[in-house]
């Protein structure tokens, strides 16, 4: 059984106007995010700016999300690190907080070999119960998960269970479900993919656009797996220009700068991450207004 099916938010983190973590106000965010009907919650990934974190904090973002969801959907952890010791301890201290999952993303600057990889990922998943999700997102990582390389993972290694796709190459997804013969779940790593992803099998996304659409999102979701793939279409296609305003400039940046414009008070951004560009912000304040987000 997936850890999930549908719409899960890759949430972003909230800070203080002195770039502490406002732990009352991540509470309300994954409130306000149940409550828009997403299908679970993915802390600590790319779009929650963890590369900046200490791990005394993001065990604890990670326990306050477990504590706030108190089950009632699943939350994924995101705890990879390019240094394999590090991912287990991260994954480890998830685990005891009440992760359901864990998304582990590929070993980054080192760039490890294939093998490398297999190695990575099976030394964390035999330290942990819970299932894992890799995380393949090359333009991130400087490497590539081959897809022989994320079957074999998830035929060898029991609570291995699938894949955040995040490569962009539809042929590869495609090679992936081809080889998986029905060993692999997985997941959108991309919001304009949705679809597409769903089309070959996929369970759903790891979404930013959820961040400020939870219920768009999961009804592009929805209605493909109602059967209604033409409104399924529809939805991704509606959402395709506020998606690309999202990516204007690099993640998380766009989707912090929705979530204030929103009037959600979310916060600064981390050093290097810098504020969002104004001619920018002017592109996303209007997509925001378009797809009736923003009066």
């Amino acid at each position: 059984m997936a850890i999930f099916e549908g719409a899960g938010v890759a949430l972003i983190t909230p800070f203080t106007a002195d770039g502490e973590i406002n732990y009352p106000k991540l509470r309300e965010i994954v409130e306000e995010q149940i409550a828009g009907g997403v299908d679970a919650i993915i802390a600590c990934g790319t779009t929650a700016e963890s590369a900046t974190m200490t791990h005394e904090e993001h065990l604890e973002v990670i326990r306050v999300v477990c504590e706030t969801v108190a089950k009632r959907v699943p939350v994924i952890a995101g705890t990879g690190s390019n240094c394999t010791e590090t991912a287990v301890e991260l994954s480890v201290g998830a685990e005891k907080a009440g992760a359901d999952g864990l998304l582990l993303v590929s070993p980054y600057y080192n760039k490890a070999t294939q093998k490398g990889l297999i190695a990575h990922f099976t030394t964390v998943a035999d330290a942990v119960k819970i299932p894992i999700l890799l995380y393949n997102i090359q333009s991130r990582t400087g490497v590539n998960i081959q897809p022989e390389t994320i079957v074999h993972l998830c035929r060898n290694v029991e609570n291995i269970v699938g894949v955040k796709e995040a490569s962009g190459n539809i042929s590869q997804v495609a090679e992936i479900m081809a080889l998986a013969d029905g060993c692999v779940d997985l997941y959108s790593g991309n919001d304009d993919q949705i679809v597409p992803i769903l089309s070959l099998g996929g369970k759903g996304v790891i979404s930013v656009l959820a961040n400020v659409a939870p219920g768009q999102t999961h009804e592009i979701c929805q209605s493909y797996f109602d059967g209604d793939v033409k409104r399924s279409a529809a939805l991704q296609l509606k959402a395709l220009p506020l998606i690309s305003a999202l990516f204007c400039e690099v993640n998380p940046i766009p989707v912090k700068a929705a979530m204030n414009l929103l009037g959600k008070q979310t916060g600064p951004l981390r050093m290097p991450l810098t504020e969002m560009e104004p001619a920018h912000q002017e592109i996303l304040k209007k997509e925001l207004k378009a797809y009736g987000l923003m009066d």
